[in-house]
This record gives structure tokens, C-alpha cells and sequence, in this order.
């Protein structure tokens, strides 16, 4: 059987409700839109199994949820020579070209990284001559003075705003360099293996920046009304009143809320429009048809809801937690296009793959194939969908301050509000946490704080925590039994091959 060219576009914490064809006015994404309702599907209520970039990488790459092998931090990743797979070399392995244009938050250096990779693309000075463009500063380069004095009301707030791309067509950064590369990859590739193209790409990952005519593209008038933040943080995670407070933002005006959240609607825009460049040079190519292609997001993103931005690593809003996800399978692959409601998880990308390429990949994993619900065969796939985060008290090594966790975190860093609360030594600060979200209720279980849960249908924006309401006990629980379900079915994995005695 011919395998089929796996195609991941994969952006950096796009929330799962900035789609145009999911209901929302302000979004700009025609290219999406069409390709879910015309050519694909989009999965509207897709979950990631952890709110920050790592540890959900670490999951859909190999199925497994973070508490299999610990993946619960930024800097503890996929080891291959500790047993750990990932889907990259599992295909290189079956035969595939793989080419990786973008970043990392997958594999760690000088551990046979390059064995899950044919081609890791950086742009040259060449390639940017040959463009005609100039190389931009990435999101995260340059001297940080659009932040503002540091004791400014803005100082926090990500807000990068319009970038200034001067005569030319793009802001020709990081992610534009990463993307140019794999357009030019697909033009000249003249290879018999099938193509893995994996585009793990930065935007929308604050800060908010984005250049015309994406920053003008959206009509602020239209945003949704954001989630206010709650009268009193009392039934909420601790962490998230510290960082409320370290990101000083509750004096901001609805306005300074609404050009926050455009320009981040811009920056998905710019997503989208990247994304129609894709499909049509792998159509140019005569890739398309014979192409299963993913795009997905590895988490969410706060914009603005509940007063705050960025992310946090151990609270569960679906705001984080819930993805975009669309997917078109090869021609040949029973496909009925449109949106599917069913819940499904990140860990079902790796299964869907697999079972795509008829490749065993030689270990255990817990996501389960779309194919029967992209075909229009069911419009059920799983009863509940999960997500985990956070750390033991003593648990040094998951306080996320890079290689060295002697270093005490800076305050007024990029991220400082966040991390500074994640290495904290209160216990009920950054404490392990863990979701159970069905279609009507959400469950997470604290282990060192309060826990909650909301009534999804009468309070979307899970601001009412229901966790001490007599009248919920019994749905409490069934969610509890349903997690301890969870935890003993995806608690481990044995290996499948046996050691001689």
C-alpha cells in the first residue's frame, strides 16, 4: 500500500475558539474554514492533555498522557535511549522522509535528536536573499522595549502590537523563515519516500504582535465578550490570583482589552493564510491528494479571559486546554467533511497516523484513530477528556527554570508573573492538578488546594465553582470514579518486548 505524506501544521497556543467556521464573527480564517467544511474536518471540541508547550508535545508525539513517564515540564523531554518513542523517528524508521522546519519543545540536544529527522530546516542569509526579504527579530528577540517601564500598567500584558515589515510583503521572522523553507522543500523534493513535513511554528504564542494586513484584519467590534475575572479568587486555583496580581492588568480599559485580543486574532489570521499557501503548493506539487494532513494546536492561550494572558501550567479553563484541530485524510480514505462535536484528545493524532500508515509502532499508547469519525461512521469517540498538570511539593526538579533550578526566577521577565509562582515553595500554589471535562461538567481534582467543578451548560465560562454544592454531589462522584478509571487504565505502560531471564 502506498503511504501517505503526513502533513503537521502545527501552531503554538491557538485557542480552540478562534475559528470563523466555529461560530466566531471576529475570526479571520477563510482557508480553514474552507478546508473543514469542504475538504476536511474540524474537530470542535479537541483537548490538549497539558496547558504549556512541552508536556503536550511530549503527549500527541507519543500517545501517552504525562503521567505515563512524568512529562509534566518544560524541560524534561523525549529520550529515546530511556525508552521514550516519538512519532518523527517511529516514521523515519518505516521509510519516511522527515523534514522539520521549527521549533523544538520536543526532543532534548546531543541525545540522538537528529535520528527523528532527515532535514531540521534553519534559514541562511542565503535564503533570505533569495526571499528579497530582511530578517526579522522573532517574538521573543530583540531589547523588549515595547514592554514599557517595568512598573507600567502594560509592562505584562504581551501586547507587541503592529509590526513595523516596512517595503516589503512579510515581517520576515522565525516562523515566516521556518515556513518559506518548507515551500521551497515541497517544490524541489523529487524523493521516492513518503513526506513527513512537521511545522511546529511560534505564532500565535504571545507576545501579540503581527504586521499588516493581518493587524488590520480584524474587526475589534466583533470580539466575543471576554470572561471577566472572579469577584473573589477564594474557590480558585491560588495560582492563579498570584498571577493576576504579578500581571497588574485590572486597570486596562476595554479598549487596550480589545486591541490585545485583535492582534492576537491577527496573528491566527496570518496562521490561516500561511496555511493556504501550504495546500496550494502541495497541490501545485500533486502532494495534496495522496497528503493526510493535521493542523492542531499544543494548547490555548488566556487572552484576556479572567483578566489575564499567557498560559498557566496547572489550571484547566478551556480556554487552555481546548485546541483547534482539523484534518483531511489521503484520497481513498472515507471522509464525510464538516465539524465533528464529539470530544477527542491530542492523544488521538499519534493513533490516527498509525493506524493511516499501518505502521506498529512497536509500544502501547491511549489515543484512539479519527478515521471512524471522519468517515461519518459514529459521532461518538470518547465519554470524557483529559488534562494534568502542576507538581509534588518537593518536586524541585519540575520547577521550570531551565537547566539549572538553583536560579531563582526573575520577576519582571517575559514570564515572570507565571514562573516566579511555579517555584514557589507554598504547596498550594503550583500543586499537581488534573481534569476530567465531559460534555456537561468539568471536574479537576487539586492535590494540594481546593478542587472545582462547573456546570459546562449553565456556566461556560466555569466561573461558579460547584465543588461544596450539595445538590452537584452525586455528578461529583461519578466524575471522581471516572478519573480513578482514567489513572488505572493509562497509569503505565509494559514494554513489548520481553527480557530473557
Amino acid at each position: 500500500m502506498k503511504k501517505p505524506h503526513i502533513i503537521i501544521f502545527n501552531p503554538d497556543q491557538w485557542r480552540g475558539d478562534v475559528m470563523g467556521h466555529l461560530g466566531n464573527p471576529a475570526a479571520h480564517t477563510p482557508n480553514l474554514d474552507q478546508f473543514a467544511t469542504e475538504e476536511g474536518v474540524s474537530f470542535s471540541q479537541a483537548f490538549c492533555q497539558n496547558p504549556v508547550c512541552t508536556p503536550s508535545r511530549c503527549s500527541f508525539m507519543t500517545g501517552w498522557y504525562p503521567h505515563v513517564r512524568g512529562h509534566r515540564t518544560m524541560f524534561h523531554m523525549l529520550h529515546e535511549e530511556k525508552g521514550e518513542p516519538n512519532l518523527l523517528k517511529v516514521l523515519k524508521d518505516d521509510g519516511y522522509f522527515v523534514w522539520w522546519g521549527g521549533k523544538n519543545d520536543l526532543l532534548p540536544k546531543g541525545t540522538g535528536m537528529d535520528e527523528s529527522y532527515d532535514i531540521r530546516f534553519q534559514a541562511t542569509e542565503e535564503d533570505f536573499q533569495r526571499w528579497g526579504l530582511t530578517p526579522r527579530e522573532g517574538s521573543h528577540s530583540g531589547d523588549y522595549a515595547w514592554r514599557g517601564e517595568p512598573d507600567g500598567e502594560m509592562y505584562f500584558s504581551f501586547l507587541k502590537g503592529k509590526l513595523d515589515k516596512g517595503d516589503e510583503e512579510v515581517y520576515a521572522d522565525t516562523d515566516w523563515a521556518r515556513f518559506l523553507g518548507a515551500m521551497d522543500f515541497i517544490r524541489s523534493y523529487e524523493g521516492d519516500k513518503p513526506l513527513c513535513i512537521y511545522l511546529p511554528l511560534d505564532y500565535p504564542h504571545p507576545p501579540y504582535g503581527v504586521e499588516e494586513p493581518w493587524f488590520s484584519m480584524i474587526d475589534r467590534d466583533k470580539l466575543p465578550a471576554r470572561i471577566p475575572g472572579p469577584e473573589s479568587w477564594e474557590d480558585k486555583p491560588k495560582i492563579l490570583e498570584r498571577i493576576a496580581v504579578n500581571q497588574n492588568l485590572q486597570s486596562l480599559t476595554e479598549e487596550t482589552w480589545s486591541e490585545l485580543r485583535g492582534t492576537y486574532y491577527g496573528s491566527c489570521a496570518r496562521l490561516d493564510h500561511q496555511f493556504g499557501m501550504l495546500v496550494d503548493a502541495l497541490k501545485q506539487k500533486d502532494f495534496y491528494d495522496d497528503a493526510a494532513i493535521f493542523m492542531f494546536s499544543d494548547h490555548g492561550d488566556f487572552t484576556g479571559d479572567y483578566g489575564l494572558v499567557e498560559k498557566a501550567s496547572n489550571t484547566m479553563q478551556d480556554c487552555l486546554t481546548r485546541v483547534p484541530l482539523l484534518f483531511k485524510p489521503p484520497a481513498g480514505v472515507s471522509v464525510q467533511p464538516g465539524i465533528r462535536d464529539a470530544l477527542v484528545e491530542l492523544v488521538d493524532f499519534s493513533a490516527t497516523v498509525y493506524d493511516l500508515t499501518q505502521i506498529n509502532p512497536g509500544y502501547d499508547s491511549f489515543g484512539k484513530s479519527l478515521l471512524p469519525l471522519v468517515a461519518g461512521d459514529c459521532d461518538q469517540h470518547r465519554d470524557a477528556v483529559f488534562c494534568e498538570g502542576g507538581r509534588r511539593p518537593q518536586e524541585f526538579q519540575a520547577i521550570d527554570r531551565g537547566s539549572n533550578s538553583d536560579v531563582p526566577a526573575d520577576p519582571k521577565g517575559l514570564y515572570g508573573p507565571r514562573v516566579v509562582e511555579e517555584a514557589s515553595e507554598d504547596p498550594f500554589v503550583h500543586c499537581k492538578a488534573a481534569m476530567c471535562r465531559t460534555r456537561t461538567h468539568k471536574y479537576v481534582r487539586r492535590h494540594k488546594e481546593l478542587d472545582e467543578l462547573y456546570d459546562l451548560i449553565n456556566d461556560p465560562g466555569e466561573q461558579n465553582n460547584l465543588i461544596r454544592d450539595p445538590d452537584y454531589s452525586e455528578i461529583l462522584g461519578e466524575l471522581r470514579e471516572r478519573m480513578s478509571d482514567w489513572y488505572m487504565d493509562t497509569c503505565d505502560v509494559v514494554p513489548q518486548d520481553k527480557d530473557l531471564r
